[in-house]
């Protein structure tokens, strides 16, 4: 046997019925906010993540799968989607064909980092995006639908988190004064804080390493570095979520893990997932359009890992689906007919199964069991010739013949659902 190759794994058919549900709520709710889908390529040029995802990032620093093709050119595996996005919008002048530049897609990423439970080298995640617009009113919808989100799947156990990491006026402030407190100090710091406090002194909060906590706690917080602008941009994102009544916490470690990010960021975190307990996260980043060759627009939005929301939905959403009929056929004369009313029942709309190996009745009904179809459908010598068909309710057993012309509204009518 050759195995799956490590950090991947196959959604059997037991668990498709929550993927079903996370991908169903998901389009649903996006459609009702105005989002188009937009799908990209899995395949990108390496410099689109380099230049836009950061190349101080752990992302592109270790994580990105990333090869010279037969042409030459350096491709990689997308990582995350937002730069995806941000290429796509640009390149094909979204904003003027859109009535408002707001994107969503679904779709597979890959890094390569330790698999874990709920983290894999290939994922799948939730892009939400809106472009051109700066007002924080935009800011307090996008992360009221990513509350929307868990609480229409029904994760109960999740919180907000929600902080400023500034723009490009305030934080060089900020980012020398967590350089200043951490003075000497650094040298005690992990490898990864040590490089960061030189590419990227704000991602030294991302730092999950116990040794270095203590330190990382007594340095100074984002929210009072902020300029006039910053500040009162985030003193409105915070009114606003508090008129939509949604709960929050304000944290100044949630700097998130990318480098265009400026102002807002937030995460929903599942308090039962455990180390890996992010639901979904994002932010602002109002340079990144402009960064990547497109106009000067602005730009917010948030991921959502569909691993994570798989696990963190309740017991029970999303059950595998159930057959609504199971066709036995009684004898050889019953099998052609037995397989046209399947085919019948089917461009009906009704989910229909039946054999295909000429067993015996008694084993037909045994596989019907099994499949948990609601009906078993029995077709015999003398349903074939009265035209009819026996209807037996598997939850409670009773048996009912029904003409073949009024099988389907039979079927409806005592539910299918």
């Amino acid at each position: 046997m050759i195995p799956g190759i490590r950090g991947t794994r196959d959604i059997l058919p037991a668990e498709v019925g929550r993927w079903r549900r996370v991908e169903g709520v998901a389009r649903d709710l996006c459609a009702r906010y105005g989002y188009a889908e937009l799908r990209t390529p899995v395949i990108e040029r390496e410099e689109l993540f380099a230049k836009g995802t950061g190349e101080s990032t752990d992302i592109v620093q270790k994580e990105m799968y990333a090869f010279t093709d037969k042409g030459g050119d350096r491709i990689t595996l997308r990582p995350e989607a937002t730069p995806s996005m941000v290429r796509s919008f640009v390149e094909h002048a979204l904003e003027q064909e859109l009535p408002c530049a707001k994107l969503y897609s679904l779709g597979p990423m890959f890094r390569y980092e330790r698999p874990q439970k709920g983290r894999y080298r290939q994922f799948h995640q939730l892009d939400v995006e809106v472009f051109g617009i700066t007002d924080p009113a935009v800011d307090a919808e996008v992360i009221e639908m990513a509350s929307a989100l868990v609480a229409e799947l029904g994760i109960e156990t999740a919180e907000l988190v929600i902080n400023s990491v500034g723009c490009d006026a305030c934080r060089p402030r900020f980012s020398q004064a967590l350089i200043d407190a951490l003075g000497e100090r650094v040298a005690e710091l992990c490898g990864d804080c040590q490089r960061r406090s030189v590419t990227n002194p704000l991602r030294i909060f991302d730092c999950k390493v116990p040794a270095d906590q203590p330190i990382i706690d007594q340095l100074p917080q984002s929210e009072d570095f902020l300029c006039d602008a910053c500040r009162d941009h985030f003193a409105e994102v915070r009114r606003q979520l508090d008129a939509y009544g949604l709960s929050y916490r304000v944290s100044h470690r949630l700097v998130r893990g990318l480098d265009y990010y400026t102002r807002t960021t937030f995460e929903m975190l599942g308090t039962n997932l455990g180390a890996q307990n992010a639901l979904l996260g994002g932010g602002r980043y109002d340079h990144l359009v402009k960064q990547l060759g497109g106009p000067d627009r602005p730009g917010i939005g948030f991921a959502a890992g569909l691993e994570r929301l798989v696990l963190a939905l309740p017991e029970g959403a999303g059950e595998i689906d159930v057959a609504d009929a199971f066709v036995v056929a009684l004898g050889d004369p019953s099998w052609s007919a037995a397989r046209i009313l399947a085919r019948d029942l089917r461009r009906a709309g009704l989910t229909t199964l039946i054999d295909y190996e000429g067993r015996s009745s008694k084993s037909q009904m045994k596989r019907a069991n099994r499949s948990r179809a609601r009906h078993m459908l029995i077709l015999g010598e003398d349903e074939l010739a009265s035209n009819q068909v026996t209807v037996k309710t598997m939850e409670t057993g009773e048996q009912q013949t029904v003409t073949r012309a009024d099988l389907v509204a039979h079927l409806r009518a005592v539910g299918t659902d």
